[in-house]
């Protein structure tokens, strides 16, 4: 099942993760991918960063409230901590990042 799928990863690990909701189509979604390259870099061994595309888990994407995106989403020990709509610049998402890996160090 997707959606255990996606639950098993939100417990599998301290690190916080960073999710990416996004779609094929979307423009502000293509904008902003190469700053979650980018984050998914620089935060390698401190922070899982997945992208859910919404068109292809929209069970996920509901559970969540998606109604725009992209929609970033930290999760810590499986609960989110952090949410935001839109194109996002690298400082603000590495800032949310920083604090919640500070969390877990």
């Amino acid at each position: 099942m997707v959606t255990g799928s996606f639950d098993e990863l939100l417990t599998s690990t301290s690190q916080p993760i960073l999710v990416d909701f996004w779609a094929e189509w979307c423009g502000p979604c293509h904008a902003v991918a190469p700053t979650i390259e980018q984050i998914a870099r620089d935060y390698k061994g401190r922070a899982v960063v997945i992208k859910v595309n919404v068109d292809n888990k929209p069970q996920v994407a509901a559970r969540f409230g998606i109604q725009s995106i992209p929609t970033l989403i930290i999760f810590q020990n499986g609960k989110p901590i952090w949410r935001q709509a839109g194109v996002q610049p690298y400082a603000a998402i590495a800032h949310e990042l920083d604090r919640a890996t500070a969390v877990t160090a």
